[in-house]
């Protein structure tokens, strides 16, 4: 295929919203339930003429049982390790037709068992278990482009939340600023951090703002995926937990609240769970069907 030609969609390309329950918020992601047919070349396509940040696309695993699947992520430019929106929507279009109950999806991240169920107002509701999180310093050199790339101070950052490299099934550079204000102003250049995120290998930055103990307003960034920005980027909230918990930034066990999307007109909501014991993080939210 050269890069003229336009690919034609697959019938049962499906269209979710995660982490909200209404089609005009969260973030948008693609499923192809069936996507045996399809090689990478093809996958990349598809993707890029969706158009969302990821399009997930899933194949039974033979042997391992009708509940356990193997699924891709691709973003229009490029494929994704983890993807935490893509595997909330690919859980709930799952769940609507095998039933609710545990799921288990083999990712290029390792074994993310998924858990669908319903909320409190009887919509579907998934659960994703990260892999084992962890975190690392960001070198100072590399800190400060990403501050010059985003026209930020480092005085806009808050100490309390100091920056780090956190990763739950991919790396998300973590920025915490002091001021709601500072985050809704985000203009960055793109180019400019697209290239400092490809050198770090980092799949978005993830931009924090602190309300409360464990309420978050975060915005994810994502020139690397040809999106300017995430609306609601599951894995980095799964990042962010482990990294929180790490530092002692939040409790061992603790229950966390991210409102993302908010600034792009596309309000959802992230819950984080983490219990103490487990090294996973628990990443929840809603998921509904687009058109």
């Amino acid at each position: 295929m050269t890069a003229n030609e336009t690919v034609s969609l697959p019938s049962d390309v499906l269209r979710y919203t995660a982490f909200s329950g209404e089609p005009g918020g969260g973030n948008p992601a693609g499923v192809v339930l069936d996507a045996s047919g399809l090689d990478d070349e093809e996958r990349l396509a598809v993707a890029a003429e969706v158009g969302y940040s990821e399009t997930a696309f899933v194949t039974a695993a033979p042997g391992e049982g009708e509940r356990t699947f193997v699924v891709r992520y691709f973003s229009p430019l490029a494929e994704v390790a983890f993807c935490g929106h893509a595997t909330i929507a690919t859980a709930v279009a799952l769940g609507e037709r095998i039933g609710p109950g545990e799921l288990l999806f083999e990712t290029p991240a390792g074994p993310i068992p998924v858990l669908v169920s319903e909320d409190g107002r009887g919509r579907p509701l998934a659960t994703l278990s990260s892999v084992e999180p962890h975190s690392k310093p960001v070198d100072d050199a590399d800190l400060a482009e990403a501050l010059a790339a985003l026209d930020w101070a480092k005085d806009d950052l808050d100490p309390r939340i100091p920056p780090r490299i956190a990763f739950a099934g991919n790396d998300h550079l973590v920025l915490a600023v002091t001021t709601r204000e500072r985050l809704a102003a985000l203009d960055y250049d793109f180019e400019r951090l697209k290239a400092l995120m490809l050198r770090l290998g980092l799949t978005t930055l993830h931009l924090v703002w602190r309300e409360a103990p464990d309420v978050f307003h975060v915005r994810d960034p994502f020139p690397v995926g040809g999106v300017r920005e995430d609306p609601a980027t599951g894995a980095a909230a799964a990042a962010f937990g482990g990294y929180a918990r790490e530092l002692g930034i939040v409790p061992e066990e603790a229950r966390l609240l991210l409102h993302q999307g908010e600034d792009m007109g596309r309000p959802g909501l992230l819950t984080v769970e983490l219990r103490a014991g487990d090294p996973r993080v628990h990443v929840s939210g809603t998921a509904t069907r687009i058109g």
